[in-house]
């Protein structure tokens, strides 16, 4: 039997990552589904609610490619990087969030502006867990975690997108330096 809620939310993320969430249509979804517009609304009542379904579901997959990378014997210098470096590496290739990112800053979309802020405030609190986890084994100082988190997140990609506007990009290795010289020496134990 066809998993028909499942045909709908792969065609909804297809048309969501070719053409943005405004110009994405209940209609487009039902088309690339190859369904009735009207077996849409028995899974989703709205766009709004089939959207979120997507926003969750590329949550988990974010988490689940995250937890990939960790590594319980490394550094929190190493585990935050590696974490970081996934993240950014999943924003570069990941079809729908790069349309999302770029609806989200041509045209602020409030739905997208909302949604991205959902994604952002998962990762936060993924790393905060990380962080929390670092204070407990003494490996940093106490601070707060959600903080540590949310300045780690915006630092790396100020260093990986706004520096490369005028710069030529840093690598990884050079990231991770200036994390450790700038953010983690001062919270060192």
């Amino acid at each position: 039997m066809i998993d028909r809620k499942k045909l709908i939310l792969e065609a909804a993320a297809k048309s969501l990552s070719l053409y943005g969430y405004k110009a994405t249509t209940m209609d487009q979804v039902a088309k690339l589904a190859n369904v009735g517009k009207g077996t849409i609304y028995t899974f989703f009542k709205t766009k709004e609610e089939l959207f979120d379904e997507i926003i969750n579901s590329l949550i988990a997959d974010i988490r689940f490619e995250v937890e990939g990378v960790l590594d319980d014997s490394a550094s929190i210098l190493d585990n935050v990087n590696n974490v970081l470096v996934r993240i950014h590496e999943i924003r570069e290739s990941h079809q729908l969030t790069i349309k999302l990112i770029q609806e989200e800053r041509d045209m602020g979309t409030q739905t997208v502006v909302e949604a991205m802020q959902r994604v952002e405030q998962s990762i936060i609190q993924y790393m905060k867990a990380i962080i929390q986890k670092a204070i407990d084994k003494g490996e940093i100082k106490a601070c707060d975690p959600e903080v540590a988190a949310f300045v780690m997140l915006k630092m790396y990609f100020s260093l990986v997108i706004d520096w490369q506007r005028n710069h030529p990009p840093l690598k990884k290795e050079e990231i991770a330096k200036l994390f450790e010289l700038y953010l983690l020496k001062g919270l060192l134990a």
